[in-house]
């Protein structure tokens, strides 16, 4: 009996997980050839009825710019997309900055396109940087002496700015603009963590290293409300010289305070637009159809339908840039270091210490590239990771290979670590750099879990071989890790102080975690020079005595796999049902929550040492 009833419990739970095995193998696959059908049915309606472009003589090209702007787009899942946008949740557009300024230059010697209408009602967010490097666009597409005009229902601030360059703004007679200035405000846990009982341990060096205080406060410290303050003032004022300048106003009559503004709006009835108009924020009112009827008698009527010629961005990009670089020769290379900097492999849209340095590397050891730009887009992160990717940039230098560096709208803490080696450095007048500083920071929670009658024991060779989230850290542990953030910052400082050429001093007192703009980086000798994109490409090849160049950019390729159903979504989207959400304010807030979540979960450094500028998140 005894040796018989094992076996026949043995063989029942081998036959129970066996169904269980089989059935979900049989649901994943079932799922997977689900969506694998729409996917080709998706490739063959999307090949059928694919249209071969046409743009007819003196057309108009219509900047329809969608989700944010960016350096590089993030690499997205399809099959974690897809069930994301099954639950509401959606991923939000991406467009390339160098796409659409790529566009706006072409169109400028293009003799088939005579105006610019810029279309923004789809443009969710971008930085000032990289608005302002869209408007130089712009600004050269109207030297040409060819039109820019806008139409919208709604401008909000960042549409706004780009609105601004126009020769000419319409606005819908029931739409308004929606200017609000900067603002810094988030959330704060302190209290939170204590009554949950969990401990927060910090280690840092600095006035202005705020990345932490979520962590260790209940509201924003004095320090760093007086950098923030600071920083946003200089920002802001670039904005509104921008728009003063394109709209022929004062900079102080860009945006009212509420008070100003109710005084003003009771003047024209209540009306917004109105008052837009009357303050010479746009030029005239129109609807969406008075509008077509001008565009058809300022470019034509297109063949087929009701509007003027045009050709939308992502279609007129179709016929001017090429798919394929099949260039050789000396090359400037250009490196895309985009996100928050993470230990390992990362995929695209996040730095990886590891994938970024394979990058660099790659760069060094090919014959044709004669210099390298290296985009640097990032608040920093992982202290580990930043260091691998210099080492490989100061190897890339020994080399004989110049390296660039173009800070877009952040370069900040690690991001300037990983920049301050190069020959050269450029920023934008608004970009976020310095930074300069150095955290560590884990939570425990022995004290959550004594709460809940749950406790670790055990016995150790050493104090370190007992450290875990679970138990507390002795005072002289905590010692050790201080003084090793007193190092990493020592170490940061002194990088800093032999690549810029000053001593510890001076770089000490424009250190401390602080937070510079770009134009004040160039007074404080933390950058080179303002400059674009453009710009550092040029450098690069001047410091290499290129004459003769061709630019490539050394990116991550996917696998086969990756590619594949990459290629099969981007067909497969088009066809699926749109899901619209709305957030109430519980929503929202939640959100807040999950995004601190996420940077918790993001900070993944081995020796748990972080260079983040906190101010750069978004």
């Amino acid at each position: 009996m005894s040796s018989t009833q094992p076996s026949a419990v043995k063989s029942t739970f081998k036959f129970i997980w066996n169904v269980i095995n089989f059935t979900r193998q049989f649901i994943i696959n079932l799922v997977f050839f689900f969506f694998l059908f729409i996917a080709l049915i998706g490739i063959i309606a999307a090949v059928a009825t694919e249209e071969k472009v046409h743009l007819a003589p003196d057309s108009a090209l219509v900047l329809d710019i969608s989700g944010r702007i960016v350096d590089q787009k993030q690499y997205v899942d399809p099959i974690e997309t897809i069930v994301a946008e099954s639950r509401g949740q959606t991923n939000p557009d991406e467009t390339l900055l160098s796409d659409i300024l790529y566009a706006v230059d072409s169109a400028a010697n293009d003799k088939r396109i005579n105006t610019l209408v810029l279309d923004l009602s789809d443009l969710k967010y971008a930085e000032t940087s990289k608005l302002e490097a869209i408007g130089k666009a712009l600004q050269k597409f109207r030297d040409s002496g060819k039109p820019i005009v806008s139409f919208g229902n709604y401008y909000n601030q960042q549409q706004y700015l780009l609105a601004s360059y126009a020769n000419k703004i319409y606005l819908n007679p029931q739409g308004m603009i929606a200017l609000e200035g900067l603002g810094r405000y988030r959330l704060y846990y302190k209290s939170a963590l204590e009554k949950l009982k969990i401990k927060t341990h910090v280690f840092r060096v600095g006035t202005f290293k705020s990345a932490v205080e979520p962590y260790l406060r209940d509201d924003m410290s004095p320090a760093a409300k007086e950098a923030n303050e600071a920083l946003l003032s200089d920002i802001w004022n670039s904005y509104t010289n921008i728009v003063a300048s394109n709209r022929n106003i004062k900079a102080n009559q860009v945006l009212l305070e509420p008070k100003a503004y109710l005084a003003e709006l009771n003047k024209v009835g209540n009306d917004d637009a109105k008052l837009a108009l009357k303050r010479k924020l746009v030029d005239e009112l129109a609807t969406i159809d008075q509008f077509r009827t001008k565009m058809i008698n300022e470019v034509g009527q297109a063949r087929t339908g009701q509007s003027f010629k045009q050709v939308d961005m992502l279609d007129y990009l179709k016929l001017v840039k090429p798919k394929h670089s099949f260039s050789t020769g000396d090359s400037v290379a250009i490196i895309v270091a985009k996100g928050v900097i993470l230990d390992g492999n990362q995929k695209p849209g996040n730095i990886g210490g590891t994938s970024t340095a394979k990058l660099i590397r790659k760069a060094r050891f090919d014959d044709n590239v004669k210099a390298v730009v290296l985009r640097v887009d990032s608040p920093g992160g992982s202290a580990f990771a930043s260091e691998q990717i210099r080492q490989q940039i100061v190897e890339l230098k020994k080399a004989g290979k110049p390296v660039v560096v173009s800070m877009g709208s952040y370069a900040a803490s690690g991001g300037y670590w990983i920049s301050a080696s190069a020959d050269y450095i450029y920023s934008t007048p608004t970009t976020l750099t310095g930074s300069i500083g150095i955290f560590g920071m884990f939570n425990t929670f022995e004290d959550s879990l004594s709460y809940l009658g749950i406790h670790a024991d055990g016995v150790s060779t050493s104090e370190w071989a007992g450290l875990s989230a679970v138990r507390g850290i002795t005072p002289d542990v905590a010692r050790v890790i201080q003084k090793k953030v007193e190092f990493g910052y020592h170490k940061f400082i002194s990088l800093v102080a032999n690549e810029r050429h000053m001593s510890l001093q001076q770089v000490d007192k424009i250190a401390q975690g602080r937070v510079w703009s770009g134009s004040k980086a160039l007074k404080l000798g933390l950058v080179d020079a303002i400059g674009d994109m453009n710009t550092a490409i040029t450098k690069a090849a001047e410091l290499a005595n290129l004459d003769n160049y061709h630019t490539k950019e050394i990116k991550q390729e996917l696998s086969a796999e990756e590619a594949l159903l990459q290629e099969m979504f981007a067909k497969v989207s088009v066809y699926l049902p749109q899901v619209s959400q709305s957030h109430s304010p519980v929503d929202s807030l939640l959100l807040q929550v999950e995004d601190a979540t996420k940077s918790l979960k993001q900070f993944n450094d081995p020796n748990h040492l972080y260079m983040l500028c906190e101010e750069c998140s978004q």
